[in-house]
Protein backbone atom coordinates (compact mmCIF):
# COMPACT_ATOMS: atom_id res chain seq x y z
CA UNK A 1 0.00 0.00 0.00
CA UNK A 2 2.93 2.50 0.40
CA UNK A 3 3.26 2.64 -3.52
CA UNK A 4 -0.36 3.87 -3.24
CA UNK A 5 0.19 6.30 -1.00
CA UNK A 6 3.33 7.55 -2.93
CA UNK A 7 1.02 8.04 -5.48
CA UNK A 8 -1.24 9.71 -3.89
CA UNK A 9 1.22 12.42 -2.70
CA UNK A 10 2.84 13.06 -5.80
CA UNK A 11 -0.65 13.55 -7.74
CA UNK A 12 -2.37 15.68 -4.97
CA UNK A 13 1.63 17.75 -4.79
CA UNK A 14 1.36 18.05 -8.74
CA UNK A 15 -2.52 19.28 -8.62
CA UNK A 16 -3.03 23.14 -9.17
CA UNK A 17 -6.12 24.77 -6.96
CA UNK A 18 -6.13 28.37 -9.11
CA UNK A 19 -9.09 27.29 -10.98
CA UNK A 20 -11.99 24.86 -9.36
CA UNK A 21 -15.12 23.61 -10.51
CA UNK A 22 -18.55 25.43 -9.79
CA UNK A 23 -19.63 21.48 -8.32
CA UNK A 24 -16.45 21.83 -6.01
CA UNK A 25 -18.20 24.65 -3.63
CA UNK A 26 -21.74 22.85 -3.60
CA UNK A 27 -20.64 19.35 -3.00
CA UNK A 28 -21.30 18.50 1.14
CA UNK A 29 -17.48 17.27 1.81
CA UNK A 30 -18.57 16.72 5.12
CA UNK A 31 -20.96 13.58 4.05
CA UNK A 32 -19.94 9.90 5.32
CA UNK A 33 -20.14 8.88 1.66
CA UNK A 34 -20.24 11.02 -1.37
CA UNK A 35 -20.03 10.12 -4.83
CA UNK A 36 -19.01 12.44 -8.23
CA UNK A 37 -20.18 10.35 -11.36
CA UNK A 38 -19.40 12.13 -15.01
CA UNK A 39 -18.80 11.54 -18.43
CA UNK A 40 -15.05 11.00 -19.12
CA UNK A 41 -12.97 14.38 -19.14
CA UNK A 42 -15.00 16.42 -17.12
CA UNK A 43 -12.31 16.99 -14.70
CA UNK A 44 -13.97 14.05 -11.87
CA UNK A 45 -10.26 13.34 -10.69
CA UNK A 46 -9.02 16.68 -10.41
CA UNK A 47 -11.95 17.69 -8.50
CA UNK A 48 -11.16 14.90 -5.76
CA UNK A 49 -7.38 15.56 -5.88
CA UNK A 50 -8.37 18.86 -5.26
CA UNK A 51 -9.95 18.78 -2.36
CA UNK A 52 -7.44 16.46 -0.89
CA UNK A 53 -4.62 19.40 -1.53
CA UNK A 54 -7.11 21.87 0.21
CA UNK A 55 -7.39 19.09 3.56
CA UNK A 56 -3.26 20.15 4.07
CA UNK A 57 -3.07 15.90 5.48
CA UNK A 58 -0.90 13.12 4.65
CA UNK A 59 -1.06 10.35 2.40
CA UNK A 60 -1.44 8.50 5.92
CA UNK A 61 -4.51 10.35 7.04
CA UNK A 62 -6.15 11.35 3.56
CA UNK A 63 -5.34 9.38 0.42
CA UNK A 64 -6.49 9.22 -3.11
CA UNK A 65 -6.86 5.70 -4.98
CA UNK A 66 -7.42 4.76 -8.12
CA UNK A 67 -9.13 1.67 -8.67
CA UNK A 68 -7.55 1.18 -12.38
CA UNK A 69 -4.22 0.65 -10.52
CA UNK A 70 -2.78 -2.64 -11.21
CA UNK A 71 -2.36 -2.83 -7.50
CA UNK A 72 -6.20 -3.84 -7.36
CA UNK A 73 -5.92 -6.89 -9.83
CA UNK A 74 -3.87 -8.54 -6.78
CA UNK A 75 -5.16 -6.65 -3.74
CA UNK A 76 -8.92 -6.68 -2.68
CA UNK A 77 -10.43 -2.67 -2.16
CA UNK A 78 -11.72 -3.86 1.40
CA UNK A 79 -8.41 -5.27 2.57
CA UNK A 80 -6.70 -2.34 1.28
CA UNK A 81 -9.10 0.15 2.42
CA UNK A 82 -8.97 -1.45 6.30
CA UNK A 83 -4.87 -1.64 6.10
CA UNK A 84 -5.29 2.47 5.98
CA UNK A 85 -7.89 2.84 8.35
CA UNK A 86 -5.99 0.61 10.75
CA UNK A 87 -2.56 2.60 9.81
CA UNK A 88 -4.55 6.07 10.81
CA UNK A 89 -6.10 6.62 8.05
CA UNK A 90 -9.67 9.29 7.76
CA UNK A 91 -10.43 10.01 4.30
CA UNK A 92 -10.35 8.03 0.94
CA UNK A 93 -11.10 9.33 -2.22
CA UNK A 94 -11.69 6.57 -4.75
CA UNK A 95 -11.45 7.56 -8.41
CA UNK A 96 -12.96 5.57 -11.58
CA UNK A 97 -14.97 2.47 -9.53
CA UNK A 98 -16.82 1.44 -11.96
CA UNK A 99 -14.09 -0.85 -13.08
CA UNK A 100 -13.59 -2.34 -9.98
CA UNK A 101 -15.65 -5.61 -9.79
CA UNK A 102 -18.28 -5.18 -7.26
CA UNK A 103 -17.68 -2.17 -6.37
CA UNK A 104 -20.78 -1.26 -4.76
CA UNK A 105 -20.49 -3.96 -2.11
CA UNK A 106 -17.06 -3.07 -1.39
CA UNK A 107 -18.03 0.71 -0.67
CA UNK A 108 -21.33 -0.68 1.48
CA UNK A 109 -19.41 -2.70 3.64
CA UNK A 110 -16.50 0.45 4.19
CA UNK A 111 -19.32 2.73 5.11
CA UNK A 112 -20.97 0.29 7.26
CA UNK A 113 -18.04 -1.23 9.31
CA UNK A 114 -15.79 2.52 9.72
CA UNK A 115 -18.32 4.77 11.02
CA UNK A 116 -15.65 7.02 11.00
CA UNK A 117 -14.14 6.67 7.65
CA UNK A 118 -15.25 9.33 4.88
CA UNK A 119 -15.19 7.91 1.39
CA UNK A 120 -15.58 9.78 -1.42
CA UNK A 121 -15.66 7.81 -5.26
CA UNK A 122 -15.80 9.27 -8.68
CA UNK A 123 -17.67 6.60 -11.24
CA UNK A 124 -18.73 7.10 -15.70
CA UNK A 125 -21.79 8.88 -15.78
CA UNK A 126 -22.99 5.45 -16.46
CA UNK A 127 -23.45 4.60 -13.50
CA UNK A 128 -27.00 4.67 -12.08
CA UNK A 129 -26.42 4.19 -8.57
CA UNK A 130 -30.43 3.76 -7.72
CA UNK A 131 -29.95 0.34 -9.60
CA UNK A 132 -26.81 -0.90 -8.01
CA UNK A 133 -27.62 -4.04 -5.17
CA UNK A 134 -25.78 -2.39 -2.19
CA UNK A 135 -28.16 0.02 -2.02
CA UNK A 136 -25.72 2.93 -2.03
CA UNK A 137 -29.25 5.34 -3.28
CA UNK A 138 -29.68 6.02 0.31
CA UNK A 139 -26.54 6.24 1.61
CA UNK A 140 -24.27 8.27 -0.99
CA UNK A 141 -24.83 11.76 -1.72
CA UNK A 142 -24.57 11.99 -5.28
CA UNK A 143 -23.39 14.49 -7.61
CA UNK A 144 -23.06 14.60 -11.59
CA UNK A 145 -20.06 16.54 -13.17
CA UNK A 146 -21.37 18.16 -16.62
CA UNK A 147 -18.14 19.76 -18.75
CA UNK A 148 -17.60 23.25 -18.36
CA UNK A 149 -20.33 25.94 -18.49
CA UNK A 150 -19.26 29.12 -20.76
CA UNK A 151 -19.13 30.62 -17.24
CA UNK A 152 -16.84 28.06 -16.20
CA UNK A 153 -14.70 28.18 -19.08
CA UNK A 154 -14.31 32.21 -19.10
CA UNK A 155 -12.95 31.45 -15.29
CA UNK A 156 -10.44 28.99 -16.17
CA UNK A 157 -9.08 31.25 -19.54
CA UNK A 158 -8.80 34.19 -16.74
CA UNK A 159 -11.22 36.18 -18.64
CA UNK A 160 -13.75 36.47 -16.09
CA UNK A 161 -14.63 35.82 -12.65
CA UNK A 162 -18.41 35.63 -12.17
CA UNK A 163 -21.02 34.25 -9.67
CA UNK A 164 -23.38 32.25 -11.50
CA UNK A 165 -27.22 33.17 -12.17
CA UNK A 166 -30.04 31.33 -11.67
CA UNK A 167 -32.95 30.92 -14.74
CA UNK A 168 -34.94 33.52 -12.38
CA UNK A 169 -32.31 36.08 -12.20
CA UNK A 170 -31.61 35.92 -16.02
CA UNK A 171 -35.13 35.99 -16.93
CA UNK A 172 -35.93 39.01 -14.45
CA UNK A 173 -36.87 42.46 -15.58
CA UNK A 174 -33.39 43.14 -13.18
CA UNK A 175 -31.63 41.53 -15.78
CA UNK A 176 -28.61 41.55 -13.41
CA UNK A 177 -25.84 39.97 -16.01
CA UNK A 178 -26.05 43.37 -17.34
CA UNK A 179 -23.44 44.47 -14.94
CA UNK A 180 -20.76 41.88 -16.96
CA UNK A 181 -21.42 44.40 -19.44
CA UNK A 182 -21.04 47.53 -18.40
CA UNK A 183 -17.40 46.52 -16.90
CA UNK A 184 -16.54 46.06 -20.17
CA UNK A 185 -16.56 42.17 -20.76
CA UNK A 186 -17.63 41.34 -24.54
CA UNK A 187 -19.36 37.85 -24.57
CA UNK A 188 -19.26 36.85 -28.33
CA UNK A 189 -15.26 37.72 -28.76
CA UNK A 190 -14.70 34.19 -26.65
CA UNK A 191 -18.13 32.64 -27.08
CA UNK A 192 -17.16 30.55 -30.50
CA UNK A 193 -13.94 29.60 -29.20
CA UNK A 194 -16.11 27.76 -26.42
CA UNK A 195 -18.53 25.93 -28.69
CA UNK A 196 -15.99 24.48 -30.09
CA UNK A 197 -13.45 23.49 -27.48
CA UNK A 198 -13.80 24.95 -24.00
CA UNK A 199 -16.74 22.22 -22.77
CA UNK A 200 -13.87 19.57 -21.83
CA UNK A 201 -10.96 20.64 -19.68
CA UNK A 202 -8.33 18.80 -21.17
CA UNK A 203 -8.90 21.03 -24.18
CA UNK A 204 -5.57 23.20 -22.63
CA UNK A 205 -3.29 19.99 -22.89
CA UNK A 206 -2.94 19.87 -26.57
CA UNK A 207 -5.42 22.17 -28.50
CA UNK A 208 -4.24 21.56 -31.80
CA UNK A 209 -5.19 17.34 -31.39
CA UNK A 210 -8.58 18.93 -29.48
CA UNK A 211 -10.81 16.82 -31.89
CA UNK A 212 -8.86 14.30 -32.46
CA UNK A 213 -8.85 13.40 -28.50
CA UNK A 214 -12.60 13.95 -28.12
CA UNK A 215 -12.95 11.23 -31.17
CA UNK A 216 -10.59 9.06 -28.84
CA UNK A 217 -12.81 9.50 -25.73
CA UNK A 218 -15.98 8.71 -27.66
CA UNK A 219 -14.51 5.24 -28.54
CA UNK A 220 -13.25 4.79 -24.96
CA UNK A 221 -16.84 5.63 -23.56
CA UNK A 222 -18.73 3.10 -26.09
CA UNK A 223 -16.04 0.31 -26.50
CA UNK A 224 -14.57 0.81 -22.89
CA UNK A 225 -16.78 1.97 -20.23
CA UNK A 226 -20.36 0.99 -22.04
CA UNK A 227 -19.04 -2.65 -20.82
CA UNK A 228 -20.09 -1.91 -17.41
CA UNK A 229 -23.36 -1.60 -18.53
CA UNK A 230 -25.70 -4.98 -17.54
CA UNK A 231 -27.79 -4.64 -20.88
CA UNK A 232 -25.08 -3.68 -24.24
CA UNK A 233 -23.36 -6.22 -25.51
CA UNK A 234 -19.60 -4.88 -26.40
CA UNK A 235 -19.78 -6.84 -29.37
CA UNK A 236 -22.66 -4.34 -30.67
CA UNK A 237 -19.37 -1.21 -29.95
CA UNK A 238 -19.10 -0.56 -33.48
CA UNK A 239 -22.82 -0.25 -34.46
CA UNK A 240 -23.15 1.85 -31.33
CA UNK A 241 -20.48 4.45 -32.98
CA UNK A 242 -21.96 4.24 -36.20
CA UNK A 243 -25.52 5.38 -34.72
CA UNK A 244 -23.75 8.06 -33.34
CA UNK A 245 -22.30 9.31 -36.05
CA UNK A 246 -25.31 9.21 -38.48
CA UNK A 247 -26.95 11.17 -35.56
CA UNK A 248 -24.29 13.84 -35.53
CA UNK A 249 -24.19 14.43 -39.38
CA UNK A 250 -28.61 14.83 -38.63
CA UNK A 251 -29.18 16.85 -35.53
CA UNK A 252 -31.07 18.11 -34.10
CA UNK A 253 -32.73 14.77 -35.47
CA UNK A 254 -36.17 14.13 -35.70
CA UNK A 255 -36.47 9.76 -35.10
CA UNK A 256 -37.69 7.65 -37.66
CA UNK A 257 -36.47 4.83 -35.76
CA UNK A 258 -37.15 2.03 -38.58
CA UNK A 259 -34.88 4.71 -41.07
CA UNK A 260 -32.80 4.70 -38.17
CA UNK A 261 -32.19 0.82 -37.52
CA UNK A 262 -31.79 0.08 -41.15
CA UNK A 263 -28.46 2.87 -41.53
CA UNK A 264 -27.41 1.75 -38.47
CA UNK A 265 -27.36 -2.24 -39.17
CA UNK A 266 -28.98 -2.10 -35.40
CA UNK A 267 -32.33 -4.17 -35.05
CA UNK A 268 -35.50 -1.89 -35.13
CA UNK A 269 -36.44 -2.82 -31.08
CA UNK A 270 -32.90 -2.16 -29.90
CA UNK A 271 -32.49 1.39 -31.46
CA UNK A 272 -34.64 2.65 -28.62
CA UNK A 273 -32.09 0.74 -25.80
CA UNK A 274 -28.98 2.02 -27.75
CA UNK A 275 -30.38 6.01 -27.86
CA UNK A 276 -30.77 5.39 -24.10
CA UNK A 277 -27.47 4.00 -23.75
CA UNK A 278 -25.86 6.99 -25.45
CA UNK A 279 -27.72 9.51 -23.37
CA UNK A 280 -26.45 7.48 -20.22
CA UNK A 281 -22.71 8.04 -21.70
CA UNK A 282 -23.57 12.09 -22.22
CA UNK A 283 -22.58 11.53 -25.83
CA UNK A 284 -26.78 12.61 -26.50
CA UNK A 285 -29.48 14.49 -25.20
CA UNK A 286 -33.49 13.04 -26.12
CA UNK A 287 -35.47 15.71 -26.15
CA UNK A 288 -38.83 14.76 -25.27
CA UNK A 289 -42.81 16.12 -25.86
CA UNK A 290 -44.03 18.47 -23.32
CA UNK A 291 -46.90 17.03 -21.15
CA UNK A 292 -45.70 13.35 -21.29
CA UNK A 293 -44.01 11.42 -18.78
CA UNK A 294 -40.63 10.25 -19.73
CA UNK A 295 -39.91 6.28 -19.47
CA UNK A 296 -36.69 5.09 -20.63
CA UNK A 297 -37.66 3.38 -23.83
CA UNK A 298 -39.83 6.14 -24.68
CA UNK A 299 -39.54 7.26 -28.62
CA UNK A 300 -37.61 11.06 -28.35
CA UNK A 301 -38.80 13.71 -30.44
CA UNK A 302 -35.57 15.23 -31.11
CA UNK A 303 -32.17 13.72 -30.26
CA UNK A 304 -29.54 16.31 -29.67
CA UNK A 305 -25.49 15.73 -29.42
CA UNK A 306 -24.90 16.66 -25.43
CA UNK A 307 -22.58 19.34 -26.60
CA UNK A 308 -21.39 21.61 -29.39
CA UNK A 309 -17.56 20.14 -28.87
CA UNK A 310 -19.14 17.19 -29.94
CA UNK A 311 -20.60 18.80 -32.82
CA UNK A 312 -17.33 20.02 -33.70
CA UNK A 313 -15.45 16.83 -33.52
CA UNK A 314 -17.75 14.71 -34.99
CA UNK A 315 -18.80 16.44 -38.04
CA UNK A 316 -16.85 16.11 -41.62
CA UNK A 317 -17.82 20.14 -42.22
CA UNK A 318 -18.84 23.00 -40.46
CA UNK A 319 -22.13 22.42 -38.05
CA UNK A 320 -24.91 24.26 -38.85
CA UNK A 321 -25.08 27.11 -36.69
CA UNK A 322 -28.91 26.44 -35.72
CA UNK A 323 -27.90 23.29 -34.20
CA UNK A 324 -25.00 24.70 -32.56
CA UNK A 325 -27.60 27.44 -30.87
CA UNK A 326 -29.72 24.46 -29.73
CA UNK A 327 -27.11 22.20 -29.06
CA UNK A 328 -26.10 24.80 -26.40
CA UNK A 329 -29.12 25.69 -25.09
CA UNK A 330 -30.31 22.68 -24.24
CA UNK A 331 -26.87 21.51 -22.84
CA UNK A 332 -26.69 24.25 -20.83
CA UNK A 333 -30.01 24.04 -19.63
CA UNK A 334 -30.26 20.02 -18.61
CA UNK A 335 -27.59 20.15 -15.95
CA UNK A 336 -30.57 21.78 -13.61
CA UNK A 337 -33.46 21.99 -15.05
CA UNK A 338 -36.24 19.58 -16.68
CA UNK A 339 -36.14 20.41 -20.41
CA UNK A 340 -39.22 19.34 -23.14
CA UNK A 341 -40.00 19.82 -26.71
CA UNK A 342 -42.89 22.67 -26.49
CA UNK A 343 -45.41 22.85 -29.02
CA UNK A 344 -44.95 25.87 -29.59
CA UNK A 345 -41.63 27.05 -30.06
CA UNK A 346 -37.87 24.73 -29.35
CA UNK A 347 -38.29 24.36 -25.77
CA UNK A 348 -40.06 24.14 -22.67
CA UNK A 349 -38.17 24.82 -19.34
CA UNK A 350 -39.74 22.90 -15.99
CA UNK A 351 -43.04 22.99 -17.54
CA UNK A 352 -43.16 27.25 -17.35
CA UNK A 353 -40.89 28.95 -19.95
CA UNK A 354 -41.36 28.51 -23.38
CA UNK A 355 -37.92 29.36 -25.29
CA UNK A 356 -37.15 30.00 -29.30
CA UNK A 357 -33.62 29.95 -29.89
CA UNK A 358 -32.40 31.53 -33.46
CA UNK A 359 -29.81 34.16 -34.56
CA UNK A 360 -29.64 38.25 -34.32
CA UNK A 361 -32.78 38.88 -36.57
CA UNK A 362 -35.25 36.00 -34.87
CA UNK A 363 -38.67 37.84 -34.57
CA UNK A 364 -41.02 37.15 -31.59
CA UNK A 365 -43.86 36.23 -33.90
CA UNK A 366 -43.53 32.30 -32.57
CA UNK A 367 -44.35 33.36 -29.32
CA UNK A 368 -46.67 36.18 -29.47
CA UNK A 369 -49.55 35.28 -26.65
CA UNK A 370 -47.75 32.68 -24.64
CA UNK A 371 -46.71 33.43 -21.21
CA UNK A 372 -43.73 33.30 -19.92
CA UNK A 373 -42.22 32.42 -23.44
CA UNK A 374 -38.60 34.09 -24.71
CA UNK A 375 -36.28 34.16 -27.49
CA UNK A 376 -33.14 33.12 -26.68
CA UNK A 377 -31.14 35.36 -29.06
CA UNK A 378 -27.25 34.43 -30.69
CA UNK A 379 -25.20 37.09 -32.06
CA UNK A 380 -25.74 39.80 -29.79
CA UNK A 381 -24.70 41.28 -26.36
CA UNK A 382 -27.51 41.91 -24.59
CA UNK A 383 -31.64 42.62 -25.12
CA UNK A 384 -34.75 43.78 -24.36
CA UNK A 385 -38.17 42.75 -23.17
CA UNK A 386 -38.62 38.91 -24.17
CA UNK A 387 -34.94 38.50 -26.03
CA UNK A 388 -32.15 36.93 -24.03
CA UNK A 389 -29.06 37.06 -25.65
CA UNK A 390 -28.08 33.35 -25.84
CA UNK A 391 -24.66 33.26 -24.03
CA UNK A 392 -25.92 34.25 -20.87
CA UNK A 393 -27.37 30.41 -21.01
CA UNK A 394 -24.10 29.63 -19.93
CA UNK A 395 -23.87 31.27 -17.28
CA UNK A 396 -26.60 29.19 -14.82
CA UNK A 397 -23.68 26.99 -13.64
Amino acid sequence: MEQLLLKSELLTDRTQTRFTRGLFERIDWNNRLIGVKGSRGTGKTTLLLQRLKSLGKSASEAAYFTLDDLYFTTHSLVETATDFYKKGGKILFLDEVHKYPNWAQHLKNLYDFYPDLQLAFTGSSIIDIARQEADLSRRALLYELPGMSYREYLAFEGILQAEPFTLSEILSEARPWRALLSGGFQPLQHFATYLRSGYYPFYKEDPEGFSQRVQQLIRLIVEYDMAELQDFDIRNARKMLQLLYILAENVPFKPNLTQLAEKSQIHRNSVNNYLHFLEQARLIRLLHAEGISVATLQKPEKIYLDNTNLSFALSHSQPDKGNLRQTFFNNQLVQGHTVRQSKAADFLVDGIYTFEVGGKNKQQKQIEGIPNAYVAKDDVDSGIGRTIPLWVFGFLY
